[in-house]
């Protein structure tokens, strides 16, 4: 099928694709009807207004009650000026913006090139994707701890390390899952990066602790180790190592135990290999991974954390693959065995979403060497083409000895940079001086509402 050469074929096109999305998503997945943002508005509400205690409160109803710890109901104050309707609306704008910030940062300028006919077909394609569908139908905050973390994966990539680990950090105080990206800084030896992560975490629980004692004593003693407030494991939205083993009936937390520590030693070598060629998205990418699986719980909204992945692989021109993995993602295929998942199919089918993720752990290209450099040994007679007449002041120029350059003067010399973007090599800067600049039964189901 050929695209349209027109504007007025390319607006049909696009209002085509829009109406199909829309009956899909009207009618293949249920509306979640904003659960775990009344979780959080209810919770907040109760705690401010009307003296309850942030952690016993649930909505009417349901037994589920806020399962966050202590810092992300402080950092959700703002929510007891409004009523549930405004805080929806505000919830949908946040997650709007942080998926724009999260593309920004996974493609960098790329998407430029294809101007608005392109942003509108990637629109329709991201509306398709069902951990972003039931983000925003959630009222999740996924989406707003990736793009804390990608800012940080952006500023390690482009030279401004400076403040890199301070998203990592506020995220890992909102929610625990993306303490492993700590894990990461440690493991590429970013010690600095580490240790501010470390501190803003540790601050804001402090202050968290600060303003609310008794619900931070609560949730540390009791709350974070009770599983059974969050869902039951076997649930076939739990698309972690530990759901794959309850699917099977094996509730030894010693199997568990060996899964993640072998799960988090493939990922240990494969991020600090991408890390060690500063490619940064796929070490983000690959720890995303790592901790959607060794959670106890990973609900399906949770793999907006493999969003990553998909940048990763189109980058590296495995672009077939990331579609259909993709398409994969959008079909709600786990659904089909949410009453009964026993047997073979029961095995491979309701866990389709970990076993995407565990072949994207262990097969992600990721630290790939950069572009191979020129010999800069040889002479510059080798290596320059033969100056013309024109020019003889240019060619005694640069037929000169000199040092080589070192370090980051490579890079810049060679055009090669790796970033959250797409990551493909830049070109030398045509200046007369060069470039200097330095080189993301728990009511889940089809048929029920859902939280997290």
């Amino acid at each position: 099928m050929r695209a349209p050469g027109t504007d007025r074929g390319r607006l049909a096109l696009v209002l085509t694709l829009a109406a199909a999305v829309t009956a899909f998503t009207a009618t293949v997945p249920l509306l979640r009807d904003w659960f775990d943002l009344r979780v959080y508005h209810g919770a907040v509400d109760t705690w401010i207004h009307h003296g309850g205690r942030l952690y016993d409160y649930r909505v009417p109803g349901t037994t589920y009650g806020f399962t966050y710890p202590p810092f992300a109901a402080v950092a959700m104050l703002p929510m007891a000026l409004l009523d549930l309707r405004t805080a929806i609306a505000v919830g949908l704008l946040l997650n709007l913006a942080a998926l724009a910030v999260v593309v920004r940062l996974l493609t960098g300028r790329a998407w430029r090139r294809h101007g608005w006919y392109g942003c509108a077909l990637g629109a329709c394609v991201l509306a398709l994707f069902e951990p972003l569908r039931d983000t925003f139908s959630f009222g999740q905050v996924n989406l707003l701890l990736l793009a804390l973390v990608l800012g940080d994966a952006w500023l390690l990539a482009t030279g401004r390390a400076r403040l890199a680990g301070v998203g990592i950090g506020l995220a890992a105080a909102v929610k625990l899952t993306p303490a492993l990206f700590i894990g990461l800084l440690l493991v590429a030896r970013r010690w600095r990066a580490a240790a501010l992560a470390t501190v803003v975490a540790l601050a804001a629980t402090g202050f968290a602790a600060v303003v609310a004692p008794d619900a931070s004593r609560f949730y540390w003693t009791d709350a974070l180790w009770d599983t059974a407030r969050v869902g039951r494991l076997d649930y076939v939205s739990n698309q972690s190592l530990q759901g794959i083993l309850a699917r099977l009936g094996e509730t030894d937390r010693a199997v568990w135990a060996v899964a993640v520590l072998l799960t988090l030693c493939v990922w240990a070598v494969r991020a600090r290999r991408a890390a060690a060629v500063g490619d940064w998205t796929a070490a983000f990418a690959l720890t995303g991974l790592t901790a959607c699986l060794v959670s106890p719980i990973t609900w399906v909204h949770h793999l907006v954390w493999l969003l990553p992945s998909f940048a990763v692989l189109v980058r590296a021109g495995h672009p077939r693959i990331a579609g259909a993995l993709y398409a994969v993602l959008c079909t709600s295929v786990v659904w089909l065995w949410f009453d009964d998942a026993s047997g073979v199919d029961g095995f491979l089918g309701s866990n389709t979403y970990a076993w995407i993720t565990l072949g994207l752990l262990l097969w992600l290209p990721a630290g790939q060497p950069r572009t191979a450099r020129p010999n800069r040994d040889r002479s510059a007679k080798a290596i320059d083409p033969a100056p013309s007449p024109a020019a003889p002041r240019m060619a005694q120029v640069s037929s000169q000895p000199g040092p080589s350059p070192r370090g980051g003067d490579t890079a810049a010399a060679t055009g090669t940079t790796s970033g959250p973007g797409l990551g493909r090599a830049r070109s030398a800067s045509r200046e007369p001086t060069g470039s200097t600049r330095p080189p993301a039964a728990k009511p889940q189901s089809s048929s029920s509402r859902a939280s997290s």
